[in-house]
């Protein structure tokens, strides 16, 4: 029996469905966004890029992805604020609720609390690894598509 993921798509659901979810990319470095979005593009995954914490607020209020990768560090508004007010668009009902998982270089033990007390889901470092990341969303998202 297949069970319903927050997106509303079946988990272990493939294909077509797959393809309807969107990632929000939240990542103020251009190789790391190519790298990122290329990435999302052979997992058979829509995906969108903010460059910066404001930037997500907006991209979220204008249409709530599936899923946001957050970096930490980026100019303006950091991926911990945005996390934070997500979180808190979210308990008011003005945003429904997707998971949220830090994509940084930090990785030590207190940059892992500080990402979760933000609220986030889930703390991945860099540098990306696919199989790695296709794992977790694997985990948040569903099954993907096989390549």
């Amino acid at each position: 029996m297949m069970t319903a993921g927050s997106n509303g798509i079946p988990k272990g659901a493939i294909g077509a469905e797959a393809a309807r979810v969107q990632v929000l990319l939240v990542e103020d470095n251009p190789i790391n966004q190519v790298v990122a979005l290329e990435f999302l593009s052979l997992m058979g995954l829509r995906s969108r890029l903010a460059s910066n914490g404001l930037e997500a607020v907006d991209a979220c209020m204008q249409a709530a992805p599936d899923l946001v990768l957050m970096d930490i560090q980026m100019p303006g508004m950091d991926g911990l604020e945005c996390a934070r007010r997500l979180r808190e668009l979210q308990a008011r009902a003005e945003l429904p609720h997707f998971p949220i998982l830090a994509l940084t270089a930090h990785a030590l033990e207190s940059d892992v609390k500080a990402s979760l007390a933000a609220g986030m889901d889930e703390h991945l470092t860099k540098p990306l690894d696919f199989t790695a990341l296709r794992g977790r969303l694997d985990h948040w998202l569903g099954r993907l598509p096989a390549q």
